[in-house]
């Protein structure tokens, strides 16, 4: 009996195996009913099986199944799923049709080139889902498991090089763009939070200095903005002195804000399906929406494959309606980013309000990888369309291949600001705490131009803002674009300056053959340490605007908690980056000075400045062998 069972269990074993050794392929093709063009991303299942595949970007396929398999079924979003029966040749042609039930439930339109908003429109999103539904015209979508995600090593920083030491007899002039960015900071912090040390190059000082809000007071009625400035002693550097220069906007009530024309442009590509991306983008703009009032409008534009618009023109007080279209937005597709900001600048030239609040703001991981896509082309469309007078916000989002060069330049060819959301908070700090400046411009091509007097400076170094430097020739140049400023905002600039009386030997060029430099009559002058001048345009003006500031030469003994509290921060900086202009700076000189110049803090952001440099300190030190007693007999 037993040797009978054996045997019987070895035929239907052999039984199993002949039936899988008899396998065929089955190939073919998948698309669209009413266009006749392929289908990507379709999924193919042998029924009764777990065999499956997808169909490649020409809509082929092809799956090994086991010859009793006599049914395929064919399934894509937005389209009716078909059973297929198998043939003889295994070779089968399918034509999905649209689910029009589905799409009647949302409808998303695009536009061509040529074609205006107002009226009828043509040509479809694609690779845009919405709701799960996909439009009947969609050439490139794909379920969302289709799509690979971006290998971590894809992040992409420009290469930073310290601002050296200058001598101020050959280099009188210092000229740069002002800069409100601060996602520096909040990218950097990203990465302390995750335990690593940031890259080099994604620290970028000026940003970290002017992520925190400072005391400054707020300008005379007439003007703008407020200037600041201060000297002391360099807390890295004793026998050098440490310059502070602040701007700070003028405060204006949100109430008393002129009405926003806002068009949201956000990325629905499959790399921007991610807890810290998609949802956080919109749990963002969710917090926006609620500040909105009802004389504001905000339309919404999608892009993954193509570009889209999902929801027209909407007054700030249909917060419902604006809600319901950014719950259906779901991620899937390659990245179209340049056609997505020619329609969200379309959108918004189409609804212009005259002498009133313009603005596109993008969300996005800036992995454009669809029509325009390089740096340098985006860069030209953005030059072009800011001509419009519709600003640009851009706000990044998530971790692995966050194109972090590429979103700050676009910002400032689009007289915007740049931010990095890496959490709700830093969202709400951006679309609540600073809404007026983050949607407000008050002045555009803000410049400044430092003249140092020889007689008191033997060299200067700016720290940081190593990308808004500008020519000295510039600085007169109305048509040479530069930084903005928003209600409320302030910008913070650091110089380190070696006095005239100083030993160090600072780096010069040969002496000049044809021409001398001599150094200013100590007679002239001789209260001043330099000359700071400003210039500045309105949201509409062409003209700038020119404003002088004298600073004398003597450091204050007592440093305000506003300067204490940006050194502390531009020196974390000079230890994140290994700088060679660090001196004597080390974490516990950054937390003695960070602890005593917190001030109010009313919402914890010097503080959580306190645990990062704890973090940093702790990452920093030094691995040692812990040696024990050796044990007894």
């Amino acid at each position: 009996m037993k040797n009978y069972c054996s045997l019987l269990a070895l035929f239907f074993l052999l039984t199993a195996f002949s039936h899988l050794g008899l396998a065929r392929t089955i190939a073919g093709q998948v698309t669209d009913a009413a266009t006749n063009q392929p289908l990507p991303g379709v999924a193919v299942q042998a029924k009764g099986t777990s065999l499956n595949t997808v169909t490649d970007t020409s809509g082929n396929f092809k799956l090994k199944v086991p010859d009793t398999t006599q049914t395929l079924t064919f399934s894509f979003i937005g389209y009716t799923s078909q059973e297929v029966k198998l043939h003889a040749s295994g070779n089968i042609q399918v034509a999905l049709k649209p689910d029009n039930h589905a799409l009647q439930e949302v409808v998303v339109t695009g536009y061509n080139n040529t074609q205006r908003l107002a009226g009828k429109v043509a040509g479809v999103v694609s690779g845009v889902r919405i709701g799960g539904n996909v439009s009947r015209e969609t050439r490139m979508s794909a379920p969302r498991d289709y799509y690979p995600r971006a290998p971590f090593n894809t992040e992409e920083y420009d290469r930073i090089e310290d601002n050296n030491f200058l001598a101020a007899k050959r280099h009188p002039l210092s000229t740069f763009s002002i800069d409100v960015d601060a996602a520096s900071y909040s990218n950097v912090r990203r990465f302390l939070n995750n335990g690593q040390k940031p890259p080099k190059d994604a620290v970028r000082i000026e940003e970290m200095v002017n992520y925190f809000k400072y005391d400054y007071p707020q300008p005379k009625a007439e003007d703008p903005f407020a200037v600041i400035t201060e000297l002391a002693a360099c807390p890295w550097n004793p026998d050098n002195q440490l310059l502070h220069i602040a701007l700070q906007g003028k405060n204006i009530a949100t109430d008393n804000l002129p009405p926003a024309n806002l068009v949201f442009l956000i990325d629905v590509s499959g790399s921007m399906d991610s807890p810290d991306k998609l949802p956080l983008v919109i749990a963002g703009f969710k917090l926006l929406i609620n500040q909105l009032r009802p004389q504001d409008k905000v339309a919404i534009t999608v892009y993954a494959g193509s570009a889209g618009l999902v929801l027209p023109p909407t007054a700030g007080n249909q917060k419902e309606v604006i809600l319901a279209a950014l719950d259906k937005l779901q991620a899937g597709g390659s990245t179209a980013g340049g056609e997505g900001i020619k329609l969200a600048y379309n959108v918004a030239q189409e609804h212009f309000l005259k002498n009133n609040n313009n603005r596109v703001i993008l969300a996005t991981d800036g992995d454009f990888n669809v029509g325009v896509s390089s740096t340098s082309e985006l860069e030209r469309l953005i030059e072009e369309k800011r001509e419009s007078g519709v600003f640009l916000t851009v706000l990044g989002f998530g971790t692995g291949n966050i194109k972090d060069s590429r979103m700050e330049k676009l910002a400032d060819k689009g007289n915007g600001n740049y931010a990095y959301v890496d959490n709700i908070q830093e969202a709400k700090k951006v679309f609540v705490n600073e809404f007026g400046g983050t949607l407000f411009t008050i002045t555009k091509d803000v410049k400044l131009q430092l003249e140092f007097n020889p007689t008191h400076v033997k060299a200067y170094r700016l720290i940081g803002y190593e990308n808004r430097q500008l020519a000295d020739e510039d600085f007169k140049n109305d048509k040479k674009d530069a930084g903005d400023l928003g209600a409320g905002h302030t910008v913070t600039a650091l110089y380190e300056i070696v006095p005239a009386n100083s030993k160090k030997n600072v780096p010069e060029a040969d002496a000049l053959k044809y021409q001398s430099v001599k150094n200013t009559d100590k007679n002239n002058f001789n209260g001043e340490l330099l000359t700071l001048k400003l210039r500045y345009k309105t949201p509409t003006g062409n003209t700038s605007k020119l404003l002088e500031h004298v600073v004398t030469p003597t450091p204050t003994a007592n440093p305000s908690e506003n300067l204490r509290f940006a050194a502390a921060v531009a020196e974390f900086g000079m230890l994140l980056r290994a700088s060679e202009h660090k001196g004597q700076a080390t974490y516990a000189g950054v937390l003695h000075l960070a602890e005593n110049a917190k001030g109010t803090d009313a919402e914890g952001y010097r503080a959580e400045f306190v645990r990062l440099v704890k973090t940093t300190q702790l990452l920093d030190s030094p691995v040692t062998e812990v040696k024990g007693k050796p044990e007894k007999d």
